[in-house]
């Protein structure tokens, strides 16, 4: 009798788990659903075509319906009883769950009234034309109806920021005072200079050309009596009505609320519960840490001066820089040809896509950062791209190249999130997720792979990855200090120079990116710290036993994950490699 009462508790258990885990997998691929409908922009970003035609509506209408809409799907994601799946389901349960709750308390702080910055938003829309798959008549067609649809969207940016103004929700002067010029850039371009235009420039042969001829010349009327009107009413709007009302202090935590909003945000972005007096803290002690390496260095090469003067000269002598754009973007493409044959060392498994290497468009280069990294598209229709910054080449030191090409191209961003793409078995929110802590965590981690990859062999670019690790020190630093402890724009740039070796140019641009973007900054670092305290922790136990390769594929096997969830992940795979290790038995 008791055999047969443990038998019909296995079987409702099995039951069990099997209800609840049907019932997730329904639940994720219905939201996956209804969120690519409201989102044709993310189509775009993931290769797909349909919706190419059309900007995410972000009417209040439809902002406010979609938070009731993710409150019913979080109603019924508590229906689930989490207990009974297994651990991989409870990770999306998980997951999910995180992925709903933040964006509603997002909406509830008011944050989306704030998103534009100088880097990203309305006045940079053409940037989504590299992403967009122009092979057909048609898909061109879809771009001038989504260019047509420019004054509307707009409107619609226009709707948000006011509100912005009437809750104070506004990013700090500091930003926004650099948006109108660059707008004006490309309103003062030739029509056939536009970025909206660029498409245009190279259409496919296998459009008829007088096919061809046409679009193009419909194109130059949509931008010359459509988008180029909408951008100069809104350019306009954001010099004189926008602006005036910014926030003239440059932290978040001096708006109402605000020292709560940053706690917020520095719990998203690092997935920890960190408070921002302890990341403060962990800064502040990195960067000792680095600086003490730095001074080896220094000492190595014999300079006579203290790390400020070190710090001037590679900021000035002009043997650490190139003369032309041309030079520096082929030095780059050098750079990224001596990485890939070093990956088998690192990693039992490798994406099959490749990358790029780009230019950083022209309008966005003076206000943007040195590089940046672009996603493949998830259906294998457009490969990665590491985007160089070429503006004002005797600004970007020689000494960086390395260790910015590891972080942004590979072991870094493009080889975590295109093994991310591919991952089989696991839903698509998880293959398109950023968990900012752990891909930028994995880029900065990466950084340090660079010497197992043979690189860093010159004592200046070695110290090259010191100032790069130590500018993500520095972040959590300044970060903090602006939008948590007050600081000014002034005394963060200062403190910044007085620790990095980064040219005053990116300094400036790096500190407003902060402003404009707060605690985004701090999930280098702390993501960083935690893949390092996992690797050490690994290589104690395992001793002669540890595997790299093994260790890196468990790490990435997952896609990206908050750390907490990581670290359950990889002591689960050290448990295995202990019991399954020769000295074990």
């Amino acid at each position: 009798m008791r055999s047969l009462t443990f038998l019909i508790l296995i079987i409702c258990s099995f039951q069990a788990h099997a209800n609840a885990s049907d019932e997730l997998d329904a639940l994720l691929q219905q939201h996956w659903d209804w969120f690519l409908e409201q989102s044709p922009e993310t189509r775009t970003y993931r290769g797909e075509t349909r919706g190419n035609d059309r900007w995410n509506n972000n009417s209040s209408e439809a902002i406010e319906q979609r938070y009731k809409q993710r409150a019913a799907f979080l109603d019924t994601l508590e229906e689930i009883d989490r207990n009974s799946l297994n651990a991989e389901q409870q990770l999306n349960y998980d997951m999910f769950l995180r992925l709903l709750s933040l964006r509603q308390q997002r909406q509830d702080l008011g944050l989306h009234l704030m998103a534009m910055n100088m880097r990203t938003g309305p006045h940079t829309r053409y940037t989504i034309s590299a992403y967009t798959r122009f092979e057909t008549a048609e898909d061109y067609r879809m771009w001038l109806a989504r260019m047509s649809a420019i004054p509307s969207y707009l409107q619609q940016q226009q709707a948000l920021l006011d509100e912005g103004i009437a809750r104070k929700r506004v990013q700090p002067k500091v930003v926004i005072q650099r948006i109108p010029p660059q707008l004006d850039q490309m309103l003062e371009t030739e029509t056939e200079a536009n970025p909206f235009f660029k498409p245009f420039l190279t259409m496919p042969a296998s459009i008829d050309k007088e096919e061809a001829d046409k679009l193009r010349a419909e194109a130059m009327t949509v931008i010359e009596t459509v988008v180029n009107p909408a951008y100069q009413n809104f350019r306009d709007y954001v010099a004189n009505v926008y602006l005036p009302a910014c926030n003239p202090e440059p932290g978040i935590g001096s708006l109402p609320d605000g020292k709560d909003m940053y706690k917020f945000l520095a719990k998203q972005f690092t997935t920890t519960d960190l408070s921002p007096t302890e990341i403060h803290e962990i800064g502040k002690s990195e960067v000792a840490r680095i600086l003490g390496e730095m001074n080896q260095v220094i000492d190595e090469v014999g300079f006579d001066g203290d790390i400020q003067a070190f710090n001037e000269f590679l900021r000035t002598d002009p043997q650490f820089y190139y003369e032309t754009p041309e030079a520096l973007y082929e030095a780059y493409l050098a750079v990224s040809k001596r990485l890939d044959p070093e990956l088998v060392q690192l990693f039992g498994k490798l994406p099959r896509m490749p990358y790029g290497v780009t230019p950083i468009p022209e309008q966005i280069a003076p206000n943007t950062t040195t590089a940046y990294y672009q996603q493949p598209a998830n259906n294998g229709t457009r490969a990665g791209y590491y985007y160089v910054n070429l503006h004002r080449p005797e600004v970007r030191p020689k000494y960086e190249m390395e260790v910015l090409s590891v972080h942004e191209a590979v072991p870094g961003h493009h080889l975590q999130i295109a093994l991310a793409q591919e991952l089989e078995g696991i839903p698509p929110f998880r293959t398109a997720s950023r968990v900012t802590a752990f891909t930028e965590g994995w880029g900065l981690y990466s950084e340090r792979l660079g010497y197992q990859m043979g690189l860093y062999q010159d004592p200046y670019s070695r110290y090259g990855q010191l100032v790069y690790d130590m500018w993500r020190a520095v972040r959590l630093v300044v970060d903090t200090g602006i939008h948590y402890f007050g600081w000014s724009r002034e005394r963060a740039i200062a403190y910044f120079k007085a620790h990095a070796a980064k040219s005053e140019a990116d300094i400036v641009n790096e500190i407003d990116r902060y402003i404009g973007w707060p605690g985004q900054a701090l999930a280098y670092k702390i993501g960083q710290l935690k893949i390092l305290e996992l690797r050490a922790e690994a290589e104690k136990a395992l001793g002669a036993d540890f595997d790299i390769r093994s260790f890196h594929d468990e790490l990435l096997g997952a896609g990206a994950i908050p750390l907490d969830a990581l670290e359950r992940r990889m002591d689960r795979w050290l448990a295995r490699q202990l019991a399954a290790a020769p000295s074990a038995g």
